[in-house]
Protein backbone atom coordinates (compact mmCIF):
# COMPACT_ATOMS: atom_id res chain seq x y z
CA UNK A 1 0.00 0.00 0.00
CA UNK A 2 0.66 3.56 -0.90
CA UNK A 3 0.58 6.20 1.32
CA UNK A 4 0.26 8.55 -2.12
CA UNK A 5 -3.01 6.93 -3.34
CA UNK A 6 -5.66 9.02 -3.53
CA UNK A 7 -7.61 9.52 -0.25
CA UNK A 8 -11.81 10.07 -0.64
CA UNK A 9 -13.97 10.72 2.31
CA UNK A 10 -17.79 9.13 2.55
CA UNK A 11 -20.08 10.34 5.24
CA UNK A 12 -22.02 7.62 6.41
CA UNK A 13 -25.67 9.07 6.33
CA UNK A 14 -27.74 5.90 5.30
CA UNK A 15 -28.79 5.07 9.26
CA UNK A 16 -32.55 4.70 10.00
CA UNK A 17 -32.27 6.42 13.51
CA UNK A 18 -34.54 4.29 15.37
CA UNK A 19 -33.40 5.36 18.64
CA UNK A 20 -33.09 8.92 17.76
CA UNK A 21 -36.77 8.78 16.33
CA UNK A 22 -35.76 11.24 13.53
CA UNK A 23 -33.23 11.62 10.88
CA UNK A 24 -29.42 12.35 12.42
CA UNK A 25 -27.87 13.33 9.47
CA UNK A 26 -30.39 16.45 9.55
CA UNK A 27 -29.85 17.39 13.42
CA UNK A 28 -29.03 20.71 13.14
CA UNK A 29 -26.06 23.37 14.42
CA UNK A 30 -25.34 26.87 14.04
CA UNK A 31 -27.59 27.10 10.62
CA UNK A 32 -26.47 23.81 9.18
CA UNK A 33 -27.67 20.44 9.30
CA UNK A 34 -25.24 17.82 11.22
CA UNK A 35 -24.69 15.96 7.44
CA UNK A 36 -23.41 18.82 6.19
CA UNK A 37 -21.11 19.51 9.39
CA UNK A 38 -19.81 15.78 8.75
CA UNK A 39 -19.03 16.76 5.44
CA UNK A 40 -17.52 19.80 5.37
CA UNK A 41 -14.60 18.21 8.01
CA UNK A 42 -13.45 15.64 5.23
CA UNK A 43 -13.74 18.22 2.59
CA UNK A 44 -10.93 19.87 3.85
CA UNK A 45 -8.70 16.01 4.56
CA UNK A 46 -9.83 14.59 1.28
CA UNK A 47 -9.78 15.11 -2.46
CA UNK A 48 -13.67 14.14 -2.87
CA UNK A 49 -16.26 13.66 -0.83
CA UNK A 50 -19.40 11.44 -0.97
CA UNK A 51 -22.73 11.03 1.02
CA UNK A 52 -23.70 7.09 1.67
CA UNK A 53 -26.94 6.72 1.24
CA UNK A 54 -29.80 4.35 1.00
CA UNK A 55 -31.83 3.91 -2.23
CA UNK A 56 -34.74 5.19 -0.31
CA UNK A 57 -33.16 8.15 0.96
CA UNK A 58 -31.72 9.25 -2.51
CA UNK A 59 -34.02 11.86 -3.08
CA UNK A 60 -33.90 13.57 0.48
CA UNK A 61 -32.94 17.64 -0.43
CA UNK A 62 -30.80 17.38 1.90
CA UNK A 63 -29.32 14.46 0.85
CA UNK A 64 -29.18 15.49 -3.00
CA UNK A 65 -27.29 18.69 -1.86
CA UNK A 66 -23.95 16.49 -2.16
CA UNK A 67 -22.68 13.55 -4.01
CA UNK A 68 -24.09 10.41 -3.42
CA UNK A 69 -22.88 7.03 -3.77
CA UNK A 70 -25.89 4.24 -3.29
CA UNK A 71 -25.71 1.38 -0.96
CA UNK A 72 -25.61 -1.74 -2.84
CA UNK A 73 -26.60 -3.71 -0.03
CA UNK A 74 -30.07 -3.81 2.52
CA UNK A 75 -30.49 -4.65 6.28
CA UNK A 76 -26.70 -4.74 7.34
CA UNK A 77 -25.99 -1.06 8.98
CA UNK A 78 -23.12 0.85 8.29
CA UNK A 79 -21.16 -1.51 6.38
CA UNK A 80 -23.15 -1.61 3.28
CA UNK A 81 -21.97 2.53 2.67
CA UNK A 82 -18.37 1.31 3.19
CA UNK A 83 -18.68 -1.68 1.26
CA UNK A 84 -20.46 0.20 -1.68
CA UNK A 85 -17.99 2.91 -1.32
CA UNK A 86 -15.12 0.63 -1.52
CA UNK A 87 -16.49 -1.32 -4.89
CA UNK A 88 -17.04 2.36 -6.20
CA UNK A 89 -13.96 3.53 -6.46
CA UNK A 90 -11.65 0.33 -5.80
CA UNK A 91 -8.18 2.45 -6.61
CA UNK A 92 -8.62 4.97 -4.00
CA UNK A 93 -8.58 4.73 0.20
CA UNK A 94 -11.77 6.20 2.05
CA UNK A 95 -11.89 8.16 4.84
CA UNK A 96 -15.14 7.01 6.57
CA UNK A 97 -17.04 8.92 8.65
CA UNK A 98 -20.18 8.69 10.68
CA UNK A 99 -22.65 12.02 10.47
CA UNK A 100 -23.63 11.58 14.37
CA UNK A 101 -20.12 13.01 16.03
CA UNK A 102 -21.41 16.17 16.66
CA UNK A 103 -17.67 16.95 18.50
CA UNK A 104 -15.74 15.88 15.62
CA UNK A 105 -13.10 18.46 14.95
CA UNK A 106 -10.56 18.94 12.15
CA UNK A 107 -7.45 18.27 13.63
CA UNK A 108 -8.81 14.92 14.58
CA UNK A 109 -9.44 13.98 11.31
CA UNK A 110 -6.08 15.57 10.10
CA UNK A 111 -4.05 13.67 12.50
CA UNK A 112 -5.91 10.51 11.47
CA UNK A 113 -4.93 11.46 7.87
CA UNK A 114 -1.79 12.11 8.86
CA UNK A 115 -0.92 8.51 10.54
CA UNK A 116 -2.39 6.46 7.53
CA UNK A 117 -0.67 3.17 7.20
CA UNK A 118 1.07 2.40 4.07
CA UNK A 119 1.13 -1.26 5.06
CA UNK A 120 -2.25 -1.95 7.37
CA UNK A 121 -6.02 -2.01 5.28
CA UNK A 122 -7.42 -0.55 8.07
CA UNK A 123 -6.55 3.08 10.22
CA UNK A 124 -8.84 3.54 13.37
CA UNK A 125 -8.48 5.44 16.77
CA UNK A 126 -8.81 3.46 19.59
CA UNK A 127 -12.12 4.16 21.43
CA UNK A 128 -11.25 6.31 24.93
CA UNK A 129 -13.45 4.21 26.65
CA UNK A 130 -12.90 0.51 25.85
CA UNK A 131 -9.51 1.10 23.80
CA UNK A 132 -11.64 -0.99 20.76
CA UNK A 133 -11.33 0.40 16.93
CA UNK A 134 -13.77 3.32 16.44
CA UNK A 135 -14.63 1.87 12.96
CA UNK A 136 -16.82 5.01 11.72
CA UNK A 137 -13.96 7.57 11.60
CA UNK A 138 -11.22 5.37 9.79
CA UNK A 139 -8.93 4.99 6.95
CA UNK A 140 -10.30 1.51 4.88
CA UNK A 141 -7.56 1.25 2.34
CA UNK A 142 -8.00 0.25 -1.36
CA UNK A 143 -7.37 -3.29 -0.17
CA UNK A 144 -9.65 -3.56 2.41
CA UNK A 145 -12.51 -4.17 0.16
CA UNK A 146 -11.90 -8.56 -0.34
CA UNK A 147 -11.25 -8.61 3.47
CA UNK A 148 -14.63 -6.64 4.23
CA UNK A 149 -16.75 -8.47 1.75
CA UNK A 150 -14.91 -11.62 3.28
CA UNK A 151 -16.73 -10.81 6.58
CA UNK A 152 -19.98 -9.98 5.15
CA UNK A 153 -19.77 -13.23 3.16
CA UNK A 154 -19.42 -15.06 6.78
CA UNK A 155 -22.47 -13.02 8.11
CA UNK A 156 -20.13 -10.54 10.36
CA UNK A 157 -21.39 -6.77 9.37
CA UNK A 158 -20.33 -5.31 12.35
CA UNK A 159 -17.71 -2.49 11.47
CA UNK A 160 -15.75 -2.97 14.75
CA UNK A 161 -15.70 -6.89 14.66
CA UNK A 162 -13.75 -6.26 10.94
CA UNK A 163 -11.35 -4.02 12.51
CA UNK A 164 -10.96 -5.80 15.84
CA UNK A 165 -10.37 -9.29 13.54
CA UNK A 166 -8.16 -7.60 10.75
CA UNK A 167 -4.76 -5.98 10.93
CA UNK A 168 -5.65 -2.44 11.70
CA UNK A 169 -3.22 0.29 12.77
CA UNK A 170 -4.71 1.83 15.88
CA UNK A 171 -3.91 5.21 17.07
CA UNK A 172 -4.73 7.22 20.80
CA UNK A 173 -7.18 10.04 20.29
CA UNK A 174 -5.70 13.34 20.39
CA UNK A 175 -9.28 14.52 21.55
CA UNK A 176 -11.31 11.93 24.21
CA UNK A 177 -14.54 13.27 23.58
CA UNK A 178 -13.97 13.31 19.57
CA UNK A 179 -15.83 10.51 19.01
CA UNK A 180 -18.39 10.89 20.82
CA UNK A 181 -22.00 9.97 19.31
CA UNK A 182 -25.46 10.60 19.46
CA UNK A 183 -27.63 8.11 19.03
CA UNK A 184 -30.98 8.95 21.36
CA UNK A 185 -32.55 12.42 22.70
CA UNK A 186 -30.71 11.47 25.83
CA UNK A 187 -27.42 11.71 23.89
CA UNK A 188 -28.30 14.93 21.72
CA UNK A 189 -29.43 16.69 25.09
CA UNK A 190 -25.82 15.78 26.65
CA UNK A 191 -24.23 16.94 22.97
CA UNK A 192 -22.74 20.06 21.86
CA UNK A 193 -26.01 20.04 20.03
CA UNK A 194 -28.17 19.64 22.37
CA UNK A 195 -26.67 22.37 23.94
CA UNK A 196 -27.28 25.04 21.10
CA UNK A 197 -31.08 24.14 20.90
Amino acid sequence: MSKQRSLYGLVLAGGKSKRMGRDKALLERDGESQLQHAFSLLKAVTERQFVSARKDQADDPERQRFPQITDNYEDIGPVAGILSALEAAPDVDWLVLACDLPNLDRGTLQHLVEARSAVHPFTAYRSSYDDLPEPLCAIYAAESVAIVKGFVDDGIVCPRKILIRSDTQLLQQPQRAALDNINTPEDLAGSVLGERA
